[in-house]
């Protein structure tokens, strides 16, 4: 099974996002991801656009790709999530990463860890939250970055989902042994010809932990627009946006979906307006299915 998403920046156009993501919701879209950078002055808090997303739509699920784990630390975000998860009635998922943008993190006031220490804790956070999530009454540990003794509030009414954003080949490999999922940074991050092998670090690091690597859900992010004519959409390299047809589109996340194991596109328009989500959802969504059925 393959699904559809869409990208919203959290800025304070409140509006906007409203009518996009009921664009989505009408649309048939399966997800909405939404960009959360605490220490980002132009953008509102991800969690709380959330929760008002989610209060105005029915079907579609919700996640903030990614959160920034030494900001949202695991006995805090166990909480918030599972709050979104209820109030939703079980709508939540969550994109969590290492935290990518260590000035922007010590700048709020976040701790100044080595890329080392850092997936080191997302490691440990990975095991709290999922323990804060289903064991009943209090959760004890003794944890080198988040010692916890609490009580564990209100349990989230299905398996949240853990995306994890990896970049670098030991986050990947962190993936594949503990995540749900691998939410993809956008080409800017990491160009196209580096998913491939990407994803295969991950197939062995899943391997090696007694996993199938299928487990693991393969989401690709990605930046363009949808055009009336025919652009170039040649990406097996570099990380230019990707600009074309719906049919070129839909050929695109066929061949990932094919030659790869990706199973879930969230587009990510260079233009938030309602055109774009609305021929994402009636042009390029319909097109890849026929494609891949």
């Amino acid at each position: 099974m393959v699904e559809f998403g869409v990208q919203v920046t959290p800025t304070a156009a409140v509006g906007l996002h409203r009518e996009l993501v009921a664009a989505a919701e009408e649309g048939g879209l399966d997800l909405v991801a939404v960009q959360d950078h605490p220490y980002a002055p132009s953008q509102i808090d991800a969690l709380t656009l959330i929760g008002d997303l989610l209060a105005r739509t029915e079907r579609l699920r919700f996640f903030p790709d990614v959160s920034p784990l030494p900001l949202r630390p695991p006995g805090l975000l166990a909480q918030s999530a599972a709050a979104l998860d209820v109030l939703s009635g079980g709508r939540f998922e969550l994109g969590l990463g290492a935290g990518g943008f260590q000035r922007g993190i010590t700048g709020i006031g976040g701790p100044d860890r080595t890329p080392a220490e850092a997936l080191e804790a997302l490691a440990e956070g990975i095991g709290l939250l999922r323990r804060l999530w289903t064991e009943p009454d209090r959760v004890v540990a003794d944890g080198k970055y988040y010692p916890l003794n609490v009580r564990t509030g209100p349990l989230p009414l299905h398996d949240i989902a853990i995306w994890v954003g990896s970049v670098g080949p030991r986050s990947m490999q962190l993936t594949g042994r503990l995540a749900d999922g691998w939410a993809a940074p956008i080409p800017r991050y990491l160009p196209y010809d580096g998913w491939a092998g990407a994803n295969a670090i991950i197939d062995e690091a899943a391997k090696a932990a007694g996993r199938d690597p299928a487990e693991v859900v393969r989401i690709a992010q990605i930046v363009g627009t949808i055009t009336d004519g025919p652009g170039d959409t040649d990406t097996t390299q570099g990380d230019a946006p990707l600009r074309g047809t719906p049919d070129q589109w839909a050929a695109f996340f066929a061949r990932l979906a094919t030659e790869q194991p990706f199973r879930t596109f969230i587009f990510w328009p260079e233009q938030h307006d309602l055109t774009q989500i609305t021929r994402f959802a009636a042009d390029v969504v319909p097109a890849t299915k026929a494609l891949l059925t």
